[in-house]
């Protein structure tokens, strides 16, 4: 599987690559694989937009994804991917669209392959609180990710 990793405004990322989809986006953990540390032409174009995303210059991403999952994680990620840039909705909100239960939500959104991308960091508990983030640095990252999404709610 093509790998490649990028800087970013949360630390290094990720970004992997299978049959022609982004499946994974990790945390700076996975060396690149690319002979040459040449990367291919969606990983490139991943760099790309997420280097756009962390300056403020995109706000929706088009990429072709394939987050391995099951099919109500799927689900879930599906509607998650709906959340406009710069919103938050709750887990109640989400689970209410995917039609299951906002526990179940929480599972999937901290099962979620591909953060940032899949905006995982737009979900947040229904008293305005931050709810969790199972990404590298928790909620200090969840909070960049909707600060750099012009959201001013401190979240820790």
């Amino acid at each position: 599987m093509p790998v490649l990793n990028v800087p970013s405004a949360v630390g290094p990322l990720t970004l992997v690559e299978q049959d022609g989809a982004l499946v994974r986006l990790g945390w700076g953990d996975t060396p690149d694989d690319l002979p040459g540390g040449s990367p291919t032409p969606l990983l490139a174009e991943a760099a790309r937009q997420l280097a756009a995303y962390f300056d403020r210059k995109l706000t929706d991403f088009d990429l072709p994804l394939g987050p391995p999952g099951s099919d109500y994680q799927k689900r879930v990620w599906q509607t998650m991917n709906e959340i406009p840039y710069g919103e938050t909705w709750t887990y109640g909100e989400l689970a209410s669209r995917a039609d299951t239960v906002p526990r179940a939500v929480g599972g999937a959104c901290g099962a979620n392959p591909i953060p940032v991308i899949l905006p995982c960091h737009r979900v947040v508990a229904a008293n305005g609180g931050a709810g969790g983030y199972s990404g590298k640095g928790g909620l200090r990252t969840k909070s960049v990710l909707l600060d750099i999404e012009n959201r001013t709610a401190r979240l820790l």
